[in-house]
């Protein structure tokens, strides 16, 4: 069993506040020393610094409290946002909204950087202020910090959660990856489409005779354009729900709202019920499995398909319902998501600390129509890019649950592991 001491921040680290150059003399700024300041913490897809929004100069660094930190040093946010944390990739100073944290000899910078980021709320309890919080240098020193009192066994405990942090950061990668992917081809099969050869038609710059203009751009000649309100079903037109669900219903009737619409998807998780006697008097909102699902007020644009789980639902005034008798509902959820909409929604919302978008231009939003074979082999294609998508945002949901649990196991001593030297295959025994 491995050797663990509680000590104080102060005692594993140098502790420093940052500083900032005067703004009136132009001398002091555009240096070559990277200038932190928080929005660059929040801006970091990464747990390491390397670049800034602004830099500061050898002059303007030795004309104010800034201090050149070495690459290794904590940047711990200390005012507003609380106990941020990255790693500096190289020789840095920060603003004063930082307390600098240089490891000592014997504590290893990279353990400790996640011993601090686990804990954050020690922090956030010493703040203090009355414009912001702020948590001070003395009361950053005092928090409690456990670790092993063998440096290699922090380094390897270090390393275990790297690797499942280069894990997540892959991910991540991945999602970016395909997401930008399915917007190439969403804006390739709206522009373009599916020939008869089951192929993506050759662009207009190749091939000028399958184009034709159109008031939303060029397009194959075989579609037409239509306003949306033409395509639904006339016995079920494009309404908004219930103006007042009077929510909290036991047993009573789903309501989706805009806040349960994400990634295409219901939170079935958050759906608060309201009575059936309400439910009773919108009765012209009601779903079904299939139906399009559209946000028109507070965030804009947002879709979803509704699932089979949630026939005879109801929705708020948030959200209209859209059920396609013309076409394919699956083709047009997509391409309520495509460029052509979004800029039907841009120009047409309104408002100022609400933002919204009216019924009435939701029903002209102006729509493509391709033969319905086309339609399904497009939302075929779709539905693939998206499917890779939300496979890997599940991956990455387990991995940052994996990443938690390790982090709660080995940071408190919990799980024990052995100071081996040029171990490399920690993870696995994990």
């Amino acid at each position: 069993m491995s050797e663990w001491a509680e000590l104080p921040l102060e005692e594993l680290a140098e502790i420093s506040s940052g500083g900032t150059p005067s703004r009136t003399n132009i001398s002091f700024w555009g240096g070559d020393i990277p200038w932190v300041t928080p929005s660059d913490i929040t801006a970091s897809e990464t747990n390491y610094i390397f670049d800034t929004y602004e830099t500061i100069t050898e002059e303007g660094l030795a004309s104010s409290s800034a201090k050149l930190l070495p690459a290794g040093a904590l940047l711990l946010t200390s005012r507003a946002t609380i106990g941020e944390i990255r790693i500096a990739a190289r020789p840095l100073a920060t603003n004063q909204g930082f307390k600098n944290v240089v490891p000592k000899s014997g504590t290893d910078g990279v353990f400790l950087f996640y011993q601090l980021s686990w804990l954050k709320g020690h922090f956030e309890r010493y703040a203090a202020g009355s414009t912001f919080l702020e948590i001070n240098r003395k009361d950053t020193g005092r928090i409690i910090v456990p670790l092993p009192k063998e440096e290699r066994e922090q380094q390897k405990i270090a390393r275990i959660v790297q690797t499942i942090d280069r894990a997540i950061e892959k991910t991540e990668a991945l999602i970016d990856k395909y997401q930008q992917i399915k917007a190439g081809l969403m804006h390739d099969l709206f522009t373009r489409g599916i020939g008869p050869d089951g192929q993506l038609r050759p662009p207009r710059e190749q091939a000028p005779e399958l184009y034709q203009e159109t008031p939303i751009g060029w397009l194959p000649k075989e579609w037409s354009i239509v306003r949306l309100n033409e395509i639904v079903n006339p016995a079920r037109p494009i309404v908004y729900g219930i103006l007042m669900p009077g929510y909290g219903h036991e047993g009573g009737v789903p309501v989706v709202k805009v806040k349960d619409i994400n990634d295409r998807m219901v939170n079935l998780e958050s759906l608060l019920l309201t009575s059936p006697e309400i439910d009773q008097e919108y009765q012209r909102s009601r779903l079904k499995s299939g139906d399009i699902l559209i946000t028109i007020r507070g965030s804009v644009g947002r879709i979803c398909i509704v699932p089979n789980d949630l026939d005879g639902a109801n929705i708020t005034q948030d959200t209209a319902r859209i059920d396609v008798s013309a076409g394919s509902n699956r083709f047009y959820s997509y391409y309520l998501e495509s460029e052509s909409a979004r800029r039907h929604y841009d120009v047409n919302t309104l408002g100022v600390a609400v933002q919204g978008i009216n019924l009435g231009e939701i029903r002209k939003l102006p729509a493509v129509k391709p033969d319905e074979d086309e339609q399904q082999k497009i939302a075929d294609l779709l539905e693939c890019a998206v499917s890779r998508i939300e496979a890997e945002k599940k991956n990455l949901e387990k991995l940052q649950k994996q990443k938690s649990g390790l982090m709660h196991d080995l940071l408190t001593g919990k799980l024990p592991v052995q100071a081996e030297p040029e171990d490399e295959a920690e993870a696995a025994h994990v």
